[in-house]
């Protein structure tokens, strides 16, 4: 027997991703405004926990953001606020375009969570970070995308500590 999804379910599943996707967006307008797709083999949704998880070769795209992941998972805070989007798998994917930005910021790493408040992304577990030739990578980046600051870490927990590289390019 089929499980059907009501209307209501769906829109509320889609509308938990349209505000994360938009934040990281930042004020990028035509990207705020551009509908979210989503991606995926399996949703479960849970309304009284404020979760939505999406299983199974996950791609969510709104405008020239996009975040994939063998799992994502989408929560909200008590006040029904979104709080954090993360995305978990081998290689999970980050790819951003600021509105001054010359080219994307992406990330991979086996866990990205993106924290909605602070506007603030964890790179956990083979972590690399990419913003136009710059390349940082390491077992812990965070992304600090309103302050444009990165902090790198080489511990990550569970796991044998994973060294900081950092390659910048010369201005031209």
């Amino acid at each position: 027997m089929k499980a059907m999804i009501s209307p209501a379910l769906l829109y509320t599943a889609l509308f938990g991703l349209a505000i994360p996707l938009s934040v990281l967006a930042q004020t990028n307008s035509s990207s705020q405004q551009a509908p979210v797709e989503v991606e995926a083999d399996r949703l479960d949704l849970d309304q009284r926990a404020g979760t939505a998880v999406y299983t199974g070769d996950v791609d969510i795209r709104q405008g020239e953001m996009q975040l994939r992941g063998e799992r994502v998972e989408i929560e909200r805070n008590d006040a029904g606020e979104l709080s954090t989007a993360t995305a978990t798998g081998e290689r999970a994917y980050l790819r951003h375009q600021g509105e001054d930005q010359e080219g994307p910021t992406e990330g991979w790493a086996r866990r990205i969570i993106y924290h909605v408040a602070e506007r603030r992304v964890e790179l956990i577990d083979q972590a690399e970070l990419t913003q136009q030739e710059d390349t940082f990578s390491g077992g812990r980046l965070e992304y600090f995308i309103d302050r444009e600051v990165i902090q790198a870490r080489s511990d990550v927990d569970g796991s044998e500590p994973q060294r900081i590289r950092m390659t910048l390019q010369p201005e031209q």
